[in-house]
Formats: structure tokens, sequence, C-alpha cells
């Protein structure tokens, strides 16, 4: 069968590593690299014949992994954290190469491998880092917004590493060919802006128009492939033309398409090009060398990581992040793979320092999910011993704080919760760590406090062990974790509420004794379902019946320990069909100090007490014996003639009486 046989043999290879890696919660690229080790020409066994037309096959997935990385490329993801994306990366890059050279010219390598080996090491795993941070649940945290941006610029330098570094490899080529090489470049770039604004979008437009899935994925495949061909007959990269033209495409109407078409067509090529690497490696050589990868590896990582440290606190990052960064993003990535591959075949760079990159490369993959997962005791054990930090507050009533609220986290949310609480009338203070979001609550007049929460003398300062509530509005869940075990110090009995992002933080917050978990996630799917549901025809009530059941699954331990949170979030339901106001009892109120019998609301007023906040607590579904009093905060049914009467008697005017 030729070379469909050693397709079919890869394929199935293949699988049965990605299951491997599958099961130790490894990259599946290390399985497919596995994969291609076994089958390969040094273990024996089942080998596959022709390796060579395998590694031209592997082209078509090193240009559709750019292609598609291109279509995924967007400069919305680094704008919240462009400084340290667009010039700390680059800086990083340059820091690494340099490492790198150092290293190789410690081991004895030329001049050009040095290079080669710095390069290789400059970029980090995209496909590791994400799979990891998902697995940790820190996907959505600061840390990993900053790793995103810096990942995203990193596959960027890839296209300039493509067009400079096999010209470092080339006897006769000097500084003339490298500006002729980025003249073409720049050439090329400049055609493709209007071929890709102009007629791409027109071709997708038509084939599209035809309703034809399989011919539009074919329409893609074509620019992608056909682009990249074109400039490898300019003399660049083959790679470096299909991410342009993917780059392009993802300004388009149709760049989400386009990617969720061509990601299948991506991983079957993806997985040549990981195996036709591992068919290079020699077990045996590795073997031989292994003290050699070892001293590389360890020593590079532990200096790529302490340099992504350092850049993460030079660049005003502080708390968990620059830790984050030092054990996440110290591996090589796979495109380190493709630039290795490409040493190779431009004969700048021996098969034996290949096979030294590529070891040094899967230890730094296998070593990531256990040093990443280090992260949150270290973190720990740091504001252990590190020094409290110099405290600023602002906006603290001048009688001080007691009985009040304290958020953690002055962000979006955090603001919003101190809002409405002061608008109920209720004390509350925030604490917050950024310095642009102290200021901005400064500016609304929030009572605030500028430092980590995560430190006990910033908990003290808030007067936690008078507080009666804390919420946590914070993304990260090592720093939430870290504010738990401290209030409890503080005070054990405190009730605390706090937002996770998926059940895997649920969990671990309800081990340290917090059962108020809220999952925005979730929240807004619920409401999308209730939306979508009412859309259909389902009678209200139906809908209803349905989101309590689901939420009461979903928080099943909160209402078993708070009973009335299932009144509550009725209440809250049923708002949307009725007019529910919440209005304060006033100091001077003809109401207070009275029994809901006395008052006979229902036939005087036609409406109807459906539940009384008061300190915190909500006393819901109140008897008549029920005494409202001062600053009690009662939520009412009726039309809004009669709730505003209510709100006259609830908050008098001065004089009116």
């Amino acid at each position: 069968m030729g070379i469909a046989a050693d397709i079919v043999i890869i394929v199935v290879a293949g699988f049965l590593g990605g299951l491997v890696a599958q099961f130790f919660r490894q990259p599946l690229i290390l399985g497919y690299i596995l994969a291609g080790i076994l089958v390969g020409p040094y273990t024996g066994g089942i080998t596959v014949s022709g390796i060579h037309e395998i590694e031209l096959l592997a082209e078509i997935g090193v240009a559709l992994l750019l292609f598609a990385l291109g279509l995924e490329f967007s400069l919305k993801d680094l704008k919240p954290v462009r400084m340290i994306a667009l010039i700390g990366t680059p800086i990083q890059i340059i820091l690494c190469i340099l490492i790198g050279f150092a290293a190789g010219h410690l081991a004895g390598w030329d001049t050009v491998p040095s290079l080669w080996f710095g390069t290789f090491i400059s970029l980090s795993s995209t496909m590791v880092i994400l799979k990891t941070l998902e697995g940790q649940g820190w996907l959505g945290t600061l840390s990993s917004r900053v790793m995103i941006g810096m990942l995203i610029v990193q596959d960027l330098a890839v296209v300039p590493m493509l067009i400079i570094m096999p010209k470092l490899g080339m006897p006769d080529a000097g500084y003339t060919d490298l500006a002729w090489a980025a003249l073409k470049a720049g050439l090329f770039l400049a055609g493709m802006m209007v071929l890709g604004t102009r007629i791409m979008p027109r071709i997708l437009r038509l084939v599209a128009s035809w309703n034809s899935r399989e011919l539009f994925m074919l329409a893609c495949s074509g620019i992608g492939l056909g682009i990249g061909y074109g400039t490898y007959l300019l003399g660049l990269s083959f790679a470096f033309g299909a991410f342009v033209a993917g780059m392009v495409l993802s300004e388009s109407d149709y760049g989400h398409q386009a990617l969720s078409d061509i990601i299948p067509l991506r991983d079957l090529f993806g997985l040549l090009f990981f195996a036709s690497m591992g068919m290079l490696l020699d077990p045996r050589f590795v073997y031989g060398h292994l003290g050699i990868i070892i001293a590389l590896a360890g020593g590079v990582f532990l200096l790529k990581g302490l340099l992504f440290s350092l850049l993460g606190k030079g660049f005003g990052y502080g708390n968990v992040v620059p830790l984050a960064l030092g054990l996440g993003m110290f591996q090589a990535g796979e495109l380190s793979f493709l630039l290795a591959r490409v040493g190779v075949d431009s004969g700048s760079l021996p098969q034996e320092q290949y096979s030294l990159f590529l070891a040094v490369g899967i230890l730094g993959m296998i070593a990531t999910p256990p040093l990443s997962a280090m992260t949150a005791p270290l973190y720990s054990l740091r504001r252990k011993y590190m020094p409290a930090p110099v405290l600023q507050s602002v906006n603290i009533p001048s009688e001080g704080l007691e009985n009040h609220v304290v958020i953690i986290g002055g962000g979006k949310v955090g603001q919003y919760v101190a809002d409405i609480l002061s608008r109920l009338s209720f004390p509350i203070v925030v604490i917050e760590t950024n310095s642009r979001r102290f200021e901005t609550c400064r500016g609304k007049g929030i009572p605030t406090i500028f430092g980590d929460a995560a430190h006990e003398t910033v908990l003290e300062a808030s007067h936690l062990h008078k507080a009666c509530l804390l919420l946590i509005t914070i993304p990260s869940i090592t720093d939430a974790s870290l504010v738990v075990r401290l209030a409890h110090t503080i005070k054990p009995e405190l009730a605390i509420a706090a937002r996770v992002s998926g059940e895997e933080q649920m969990d671990e917050l309800a081990a340290l004794g917090v059962r108020q978990t809220i999952q925005p996630e979730f929240e807004a799917g619920l409401e999308l379902t209730r939306q979508a549901l009412l859309h259909l025809g389902l009678p209200v009530g139906e809908i209803q019946r349905f989101s309590d059941n689901v939420r009461h699954e979903r928080y099943a331990a909160i209402i078993e320990e708070h009973p009335e949170y299932r009144t509550l979030s009725q209440l809250g339901n049923a708002a949307s069909g009725m007019d529910l106001s919440w209005i304060a009892i006033g100091n001077d109120s003809s109401l207070r100090d009275k029994t809901l019998k006395e008052l006979m609301l229902r036939s005087t007023m036609h409406i109807t007490v459906v539940g009384v906040l008061r300190h915190g607590q909500l006393h819901a579904n109140p008897g008549a014996d029920f005494v409202l009093m001062k600053d009690d905060i009662a939520g009412v049914l009726g039309c809004m003639q009669d709730t505003e009467r209510f709100a006259l008697l609830a908050q008098p005017v001065t004089g009116s009486a």
C-alpha cells in the first residue's frame, strides 16, 4: 500500500499514543511524538517505510497549524495586557535567545546551533499551557490573560524567525540576502492586504451562498495552502504564507466558520507533523546523553522561569501573577519544534543537536502540569513569610466600621455589589490591590483599602472581626482560598460568599467551609435558557419550575444550609411578572415599631410584604406579628401607585406630616 499504509500506521499509533497521554493527563502532542518514536526507524517492530514522504505531508500540517493560528489571532486579546505582551514579550524572547546561545556554547556547540537553541527555548507551548490552565481552573484569571497575551506575541514572532533563521545556515547568506527576504516579505504582506480585503472575502461570500459546507472547507484550505505555496515560490516560508492568509481572513465575516472547518484537517495533519518529529528521535541517543539533556533542561528552564517572573513583577503585576508566569511558561513550545525542524531541513542544525532539542522540549512539556500545580502552595508559603504591605484607605467612615460587609476585589463585580449595598444603606468596605481600580473606587466614594487581602494585616484593617459578611469577587481561586483561611482564623463564624468559575473551584472552597458560592457563567446560561424557553412559547410557570429545579441542583449546599435562599430566589424570579419593590423604613416613618397586623397593609393599600431584610438577614414571608423597625428594608408586592404610597409612609418627606 506504500504511503497509504504508512498513514494508517501513524494514525492508529497516534490514537494509541493520544490515549496514553490523556490517561496521564498530558498534552496529546506528547502522545503523537511517542507514537512517532514507536513506529520510527530506531525502535524496531512495525515501522513506517516512507519517512521522507511522511515528512513532506507533515509540511501541510505545519501550514495548517499556522493558518489556524492566523485565524485565531485577534488584537482584542492583547488589549487588557498590551504592555507586557507587546513590550515584555520581545524582551523575553531576546533574553531567552541569549540564554540559549550561552547554554549552547557551554555545551560546546558552534554559533549557529547555539542560536537555534536560543530561538527554540524562546517560545512557550500554547497547547500545553492552555490545557494546564483549564485543568487547574485558572482560565479567566489575570494570570491566564497575561500568559495568553504573551503567547500570542510569541506566536507572531515565529514568522520573522522562519524567514531569518534558515538564512543563517547558508554559508553564502549575508545581510543582502536577509534584507532581500525582508523586502519580499513586506511586498507579500502589502499584496495580501489588498487580496485579503478585496478578493478573498468575495470568494468566500460566493462559496458560502451555495450552502455547501464541504465546498466552503475546500475553499478555506485552498486559500491557506495555496497562498503558502505562493510564498514558497517566492523563496519565503510555506508556513509564513499560510499564517498571513489566516490572519487576513480572521478579519472577515467568515473567519470563525473558516476556523471551525479547518480545525479537524489541521489536527489530522498535525498528527503527521508531531509523529514525524518523533521518528527522528533515537531513544538510544537520548539515553546516552541523558546527563546533558537534564542539565540543559534544568538550567535553561530555571533561568527562563525566573525571567518570566521578573518580567511580570517589572510590569507591575503582583500577588500570584509573577509566580504563575514562572511556573507555567518555562517550557519550549510546539512551534519550537517547527523551528527546529526547519533548522534540520536547511542544514544549519545537525541531527545530534536536533535530538537534544526535542528531548529538552518534551521534558519541559511533561514537567509543566506538576510544576504549575505548585503555584498555589508556594504562593501561600511566600505570603506567610513576606512583610505586610503599606496600607492606604479612602472614604472610611469617621465612626469606624461595624456590622459591615467586606468585599474582596474592586473590579466590575465588586464595584457593582458595593454600589447596590450602598444604595440600601448597608455599611461596606472594599479591599483592592490594583492601584487603578483603587483610584476608581476612590472616585466613586466607595470605602476602600489598598492592599492584598491575602495578608492578615490588611484583613484586620478592614475590621473583619466586626463584619457580618465577607464577599469574595476575585476570580483567582488561589487568592480566594488564602483569604478564606485567614478570615476563618480572624472570625471563624463569619459568613462567606465567593465567586467561582466552575465546580472544581466550588468544591475547593466547600472543603474550606464556604457553602455560598456563585457561578456567573451558570447564572448567565440559565437566564439565556429562560429567555429561549419564553420565546419558544413554554408557559411561564413551567419555565419557573424548571429554573428553580436547576438552580436547586447547582446550589444544593447553599439551600441546605440556608433555606431562605430558595425563598429569596423565588421572590427575585417573581419580580419579572409582578411589581416587587424594596423600600427602607426610615427613622420618622409611621410604620416603624408596628406589626403587620396593626398596619393592615393588604386591606388599606392592597400591597403585601413578602420579605424583610434586617441587618443583612432575610426574613421571608413575615407573619402578622412581625414588627417593622427602623432601617428595615421591606419587599412589597403591589401596583406602582400603591407601592409609592407605601414608600411615602416609609420615608416621609420632612415636614409633610
